[in-house]
């Protein structure tokens, strides 16, 4: 048996025996009828001469390869997102690059599927901006996104959010956006849990109020809008929200804590996905979505369940730091040679969270090769004073 110390809840250590990997298949032929995206992170550069907490080298070839994993597994990529480290360590001229690296190795992999994000996160928040000035710099990045061809997520903006005086800044800003797009867009709902300044987003602190005025604006330019994903971590908002949409508006789910039922759906719908766990459980997720295609419920259940206690700890409070976890299991996985990350977030998660992390992935199936994961666990916890 393959083992490794951990540290327990009571200040001590103990050996933890891992289990058998679940033999996850590492392409996938099957259909599925889902939309299915993962949002990607970034492999750092940690042999580039930098200030880790300043700049952020990437690794283009590994970042790249991440992406040609997730393609071979059916999954699209949501590129230059949050779990790409966006606005915590990816600035703009660094996310067009991976965009446009991205878009191009996409035509090179057949049924590829890539979103981009299209954000503000070029200028600085604040309420002395009018919204022409938000129009603006999301302008700037859709014509940069565009000319690459790649399609388009309009991100939650931090400036409209200082900006705005009320949900007609919101309108306004987003209608006219959305009269230039070429194709259709993915609306990203963007809660405060994974970005503070993004709090009363829509022009409501409510949720409920926000809610009522994001519907609004989706059904005055539901002809340009290819689905709506929502990040607020409440299937009872997310189910909500999806009764209401316009026709033919998708909703995407970005519930990282309740995603098997939601995308599963009900009666009434489902959602289709737009996950940031989805990088971390990629094979779970596309063989789970196979055979819900193939109307095998109780084996979609089966592997999507052990994967949610795992995902409600990589993203708990502060849920903004849940990209840590998701490289951090890359690396357990040796899908990366190291656990760096761009703009030092490796040290955002404590010992015992990264050790939880490990016994979690560990039940749900997911270290693929567990005397590599058992090794490179050792490796970190004896970084982090574990004996």
């Amino acid at each position: 048996m393959t083992h490794v110390t951990l540290p327990n809840g009571d200040g001590g250590t103990e050996r933890y025996e891992l289990s058998a990997p679940r033999g996850f298949p590492t392409r996938q032929n099957a259909p599925f009828n889902r939309v299915a995206i993962a949002a990607a992170h970034v492999v750092a550069d940690p042999l580039a001469e930098s200030d880790p907490w300043l700049d952020a080298p990437v690794d283009w070839d590994r970042t790249i390869a991440f992406r040609q994993n997730l393609w071979d597994l059916k999954l699209g990529v949501a590129e230059a997102m949050d779990t790409a480290q966006r606005g915590m360590g990816l600035d703009w001229p660094t996310a067009l690059e991976l965009i446009r690296r991205s878009v191009d190795a996409s035509r090179d992999h057949p049924g590829a599927v890539v979103f981009c994000g299209v954000g503000t996160d070029h200028i600085a928040p604040s309420p002395d901006l009018k919204p022409e000035d938000v129009i603006a710099a999301y302008e700037e990045q859709l014509e940069a996104v565009e000319a690459c061809g790649g399609r388009v997520i309009m991100m939650a903006s931090r400036a409209l959010a200082a900006a705005a005086k009320g949900p007609e800044d919101y309108a306004k800003v987003y209608g006219r956006i959305l009269e230039q797009v070429k194709e259709p867009v993915i609306i990203h709902w963007l809660g405060e849990m994974f970005d503070p300044a993004l709090s009363g987003y829509w022009g409501a602190a409510e949720h409920g109020a926000a809610m009522d005025s994001c519907l609004e604006m989706l059904a005055a330019n539901a002809a340009k809008i290819d689905g709506v994903k929502i990040s607020l971590l409440s299937k009872e908002m997310e189910i909500d929200m999806r009764r209401r949409l316009p026709e033919g508006v998708r909703m995407y789910s970005g519930d990282d804590f309740n995603y098997a039922e939601l995308i599963e759906g009900d009666e009434e719908g489902y959602s289709d996905a737009l996950l940031g766990i989805f990088d971390a459980i990629a094979p779970a997720a596309s063989a789970a979505l196979a055979a819900l295609a193939a109307d095998d419920r109780d084996s979609f259940r089966e592997i999507l369940a052990p994967t949610v206690p795992l995902s409600r700890h990589i993203f708990r409070a502060p849920t903004r730091f849940y990209k840590t976890g998701v490289v951090f299991l890359a690396w357990l996985n040796g899908l990366q040679d190291h656990f760096t990350m761009i703009g030092g977030q490796e040290s955002a998660r404590s010992t015992r969270h990264l050790a939880e992390l490990f016994r979690l992935a560990d039940k749900a199936g997911l270290l693929r090769d567990p005397e590599l994961a058992a090794d490179r666990m050792g490796q970190a916890m004896a970084i982090r004073g574990v004996a």
